[in-house]
C-alpha cells in the first residue's frame, strides 16, 4: 500500500502564505511524476501543479503565486503558496503517477479567510 501524507494546511488570511508538504515513499520519489490538486466544496477536483517530462506546469489561477519543489533530502514535495485568495480554499491533495500507476494522499485543508 503506497501512502502519501500531506501536511501544512491551515487557515491563512488573504494575501498570506502557506507551504504544504507531501511525504513520498523513498523507493518512488525519483521514479514518479508528482502533482498537487485541490477540491473546493461542491466543485470537481482540479490540478494545481504538475510535473511531467517537460517540466512543471501550473494552473492559470495559481501561476506566479504557487511554486512546487521536490526536496530529495527528505523525500517530500512542497507547494509554496503566496498571495493567497479566498478562491484558493479547498482540500489540497498530493498525487504521484507514472505509466498506469497513480497514488493519492488524503489531503490537507487550506482555508483562506479574513
Amino acid at each position: 500500500q503506497v501512502q502519501l501524507v500531506e501536511s501544512g494546511g491551515g487557515l491563512a488570511q488573504p494575501g498570506g502564505s502557506l507551504t504544504l508538504s507531501c511525504a513520498v515513499p523513498g523507493s518512488l520519489f525519483d521514479r514518479y511524476f508528482v502533482g498537487w490538486y485541490r477540491q473546493a466544496p461542491g466543485k470537481p477536483r482540479e490540478s494545481v501543479a504538475l510535473t511531467t517530462s517537460t517540466g512543471t506546469h501550473y494552473a492559470a489561477p495559481v501561476k506566479g503565486r504557487f511554486t512546487m519543489a521536490k526536496e530529495p533530502s527528505n523525500n517530500t514535495v512542497s507547494l509554496r503558496m503566496n498571495n493567497l485568495v479566498p478562491e484558493d480554499t479547498g482540500v489540497y491533495i498530493c498525487n504521484i503517477f507514472r505509466g498506469g500507476n497513480s497514488y493519492w494522499g488524503r489531503g490537507t485543508q487550506v482555508t483562506v479567510s479574513s
